[in-house]
């Protein structure tokens, strides 16, 4: 984008080196992240929750928590006012997942839930000095390298210097797979400076090592514990919080249950209780079904630096808890935010410092006035350096259709050419559909 169409950026003044950075984060959930911020060094100015069991726990544990959290949709200004904190250090939140989980429609920008596009777009407004999104690896697919692509181009256009990456929880000490997908965009003064947390080199310990005194801890004897935890010797897969539109507490859908059963726990609910003296399974139970303590221990919360506790009956907090960002990996990206945002260590350039091209195609669209056809493209992807045969382009403009308006219309050789227009999603538009779908299905929203 030329120079002079670029949105000036204001120089926001340093802060002093050891000074506390302030946050506002949206989508908050139960915590996870808040926690992982909160330990890495920065403040809550605000927290804003749906659910407000969810609200309760971080009013609950966040300092000063009657104070900094809100409770409603966070797209209604009648809740928040984004102005009010314009220059905050982080922007950051966990927005929901459904429109990108592969277990779901994958409905991107036409799901009423999908909050992502309009939480960058809040940089054009709240001006944060970083941001911090996080989600489901399903956004990651290409499904959405379009809807990624249009993300990276907003947030250059807009001053800052923006990545993804593909983090998984066991690398940062938690005992659980949890792949998340991650945007970080940083303000380019400050981009230089940032580098994303290295993986720990030390395996977590497995579910049988971790849980081994919980599990033993109401009476169960020493050596089935000790079979039970020899049998748990793995970590755990990606444990599943679920959402008000279905059912009670489990541990996930038939292929994570099967995983489970493997590791020898019953995946068909939470327990209210660990084994009692005597306790065999039952059926075709693998063993004991694991208690609401147990899946904090999984999730990365602890009884030291990760102490939190939680507000609801025991499926609301399970949901609570099994929907939230991992606090060691929440903690690990805000070290490394902080430390781009007081320029500590030595300068280099993210890879986002060069324009980057997720999605030829839609690059291709948008910077054409008029109409392609499949054949033009890719002759003109050719051009560029990019080789892509038909059923490839035609599978990109089937993504397209699905986030933005593809415009269609027939040459006089029958030839069908394609034109790229505005982006369907919610980026705060007061007449969108997101506002009437949102009202229809807020009681079953999470």
């Amino acid at each position: 984008m030329p120079e002079a169409d670029r949105l000036e950026v204001e120089h926001m003044p340093e802060p002093d080196d050891g000074a506390e950075l302030q946050v506002v984060e949206i989508c908050a959930g139960a915590g996870g992240q808040s926690l992982g911020l909160e330990r890495a060094g920065f403040s809550h100015l605000l927290a804003v929750e749906l659910d407000h069991s969810a609200a309760d726990t971080l009013r609950a544990n966040l300092p000063n928590g009657d104070n900094v959290v809100e409770v409603g949709d966070v797209a209604d200004e009648s809740v928040w006012n984004p102005k009010e904190f314009e220059g905050v250090d982080l922007l950051a939140g966990g927005v929901p997942c459904p429109p990108f989980s592969i277990a779901g429609k994958q409905l991107g920008a036409n799901d009423e839930r999908d909050l992502f596009a309009w939480a960058v777009e809040l940089c054009a407004t709240v001006r944060p000095r970083a941001l911090l999104l996080e989600n489901v690896r399903g956004l990651s697919s290409n499904r959405f390298t379009a809807y990624r692509q249009h993300m990276l181009d907003r947030l250059r256009d807009l001053g800052y210097i923006p990545e993804w990456k593909l983090l998984h929880a066991k690398d940062f000490g938690v005992s659980q797979f949890r792949p998340r997908f991650v945007l970080v965009a940083i303000l380019e003064e400050h981009a230089p400076y940032f580098r994303w947390p290295e993986p720990q080199t030390d395996e977590p310990p497995t579910v049988g090592e971790l849980l081994r005194d919980l599990m033993g801890s109401n009476g169960w004897e020493k050596e089935k514990v000790d079979a039970w935890v020899k049998r748990a010797c793995g970590i755990a897969p990606t444990i599943v919080g679920g959402s008000k539109k279905h059912g009670g507490a489990d541990l996930g859908p038939t292929r994570a249950k099967r995983a489970w059963a493997e590791l020898g726990v019953d995946a068909m609910g939470i327990a209210n209780e660990a084994p009692r003296a005597g306790w065999e399974p039952e059926g075709n139970a693998p063993g004991p079904k694991l208690t609401i303590d147990m899946v904090k221990l999984l999730q990365g919360w602890d009884n030291k630096e990760f102490s939190w506790s939680f507000v609801g009956r025991k499926t609301s907090i399970y949901r609570q808890i099994g929907n939230a960002f991992p606090p060691p990996v929440a903690k690990a990206l805000g070290l490394a935010i902080l430390d781009a945002l007081k320029e500590r260590g030595e300068r280099a350039d993210m890879v986002e410092t060069t324009e980057v091209v997720l999605d030829p195609v839609y690059k291709l669209l948008r910077s054409h006035d008029r109409p392609l056809t499949a054949e033009q493209m890719i002759a003109k992807l050719a051009q560029r350096g990019t080789v892509m045969s038909q059923p490839e382009v035609e599978r990109h403009l089937n993504h397209l259709s699905r986030d933005f308006e593809l415009r269609m219309s027939k040459r006089s050789s029958g030839a069908v050419a394609f034109s790229l227009g505005e982006f369907q999603g919610f980026i705060g538009q007061d007449d969108h559909q997101r506002h009437l779908l949102f009202a229809e299905q807020r009681s079953k929203i999470s």
